[in-house]
């Protein structure tokens, strides 16, 4: 993918819709593509985390694994696919952290991946942006933990 093209898939994501060019722009120079065949991982449960991911295309499980003693398994806690995004969020927090799921691409598929350090970076020097980011952010949050709550009621 060429920059104009990572430009396109940032305007179109859940996270940056509506953003002006000029932020796009700039969050797009930070930003490297990745390829990933079926079956492949982004993410591992329990890797260090520090990098974000933006689906450009393909399709991604998102997975929890448990170990409650007598009770063990793995539930999906969501299927994401086009202009999604995954990963260590506490690096907007200026906190990476060990990830907490696992991502396994399910055809082949391309992400858009950026360090969350460095949209931090962005974000505070933009508080404009750093305050839409983070709205976004939030809504993004509580989707997520409300379908780990469901999925972990089925182990």
């Amino acid at each position: 993918m060429d920059r104009s093209d990572i430009e396109h898939v940032l305007e179109k994501c859940e996270f940056f819709e509506g953003l002006d060019k000029t932020d796009i722009e700039k969050i797009a120079a930070l930003c490297d593509t990745e390829n990933y065949e079926p079956g492949e991982y982004v993410f591992q449960q329990g890797d260090f985390g520090d990098h974000l991911y933006i689906i450009a295309n393909g399709h991604v499980f998102l997975e929890r694994s448990m170990d409650l003693g007598s009770r063990k398994g793995s539930v999906m806690i969501g299927a994401l696919g086009r202009g999604r995004v995954l990963g260590c969020w506490s690096t907007l927090l200026g906190e990476p952290h060990f990830l907490m799921s696992s991502a396994t691409c399910q055809k082949p598929t391309t992400v858009v991946a950026f360090r969350g350090a460095d949209l931090r970076e962005i974000m505070l020097s933009n508080t404009d942006l750093g305050l839409n980011v983070m709205e976004k952010f939030c809504f993004l949050l509580r989707d997520r933990i409300q379908s780990a709550y469901g999925a972990l009621e089925k182990i």
